[in-house]
């Protein structure tokens, strides 16, 4: 098998050091060095190292946005408005089918959305696109059909909730109390599913 070509040896150490240390905590020294790559490396292959994480971020992203699309295109389908736990199933199972439990690579997408969600500096915050856009705004459009009484500024903290409480859940997956034993991705999402669908479900506040 050939070896991995520089841009992708920077991608994989990227994608390790900003989930492990944050986008400021790390250097492009350190992710040169864990690349094998020179300096001038990430500014020939990505132009900066704001741009090095939003390549990272895409490439983690991208497959569970087309899958949460595709989730919602199979819903529209068949109805133009799909109830609350079916859009819910399609915007998370993506999520837990990319960051499977007891897999390195799944904890390591665990690890970095949280800190795309967490991580203060703006670089993190400014890497999305048209594509990322997109699927949010279509899913925003479907809940709000779902859920017409529900405020604007609610639904998408409770839309921000379904990511956080998704993303949290993978990472501490792998820090679970001693004797308690580890549960099975399907059954995990399925419980994810219950209590999102639940919480997205709830009246507004203060009725």
């Amino acid at each position: 098998m050939a070896s991995p070509d520089t841009r992708t040896q920077l991608l994989d150490a990227a994608e390790r050091l900003f989930a492990e240390r944050g986008y400021r905590g790390t250097s492009v020294r350190a992710i040169t060095d864990l690349a094998g790559a020179n300096l001038a490396a990430v500014a020939y292959h990505f132009g900066s190292k704001a741009e090095l994480l939003a390549a990272v971020a895409r490439r983690v992203i991208e497959p569970i946005n087309a899958a949460q699309c595709a989730g919602l295109d199979r819903l529209l389908a068949r109805t133009p408005d799909p109830p609350v736990a079916e859009l819910v199933a399609a915007f998370v199972g993506p999520m837990y089918d990319e960051m499977r439990a007891g897999d390195e690579g799944g904890a390591r997408t665990s690890r970095l959305i949280v800190t795309i969600l967490s991580d203060p500096a703006e670089e993190v915050r400014s890497w999305t696109g048209p594509a990322e856009d997109a699927v949010r705004d279509r899913y925003l459009e479907a809940f709000t059909r779902a859920l017409p009484d529900l405020p604007p500024q609610e639904l998408w903290f409770r839309i921000r909730g379904m990511l956080a409480v998704t993303a949290v859940d993978r990472v501490e997956v792998h820090n679970r109390p001693a004797g308690l034993p580890p549960v099975a991705g399907e059954a995990a999402k399925q419980w994810a599913i219950t209590f999102l669908a639940a919480a997205m479900s709830a009246p507004p506040t203060g009725t």
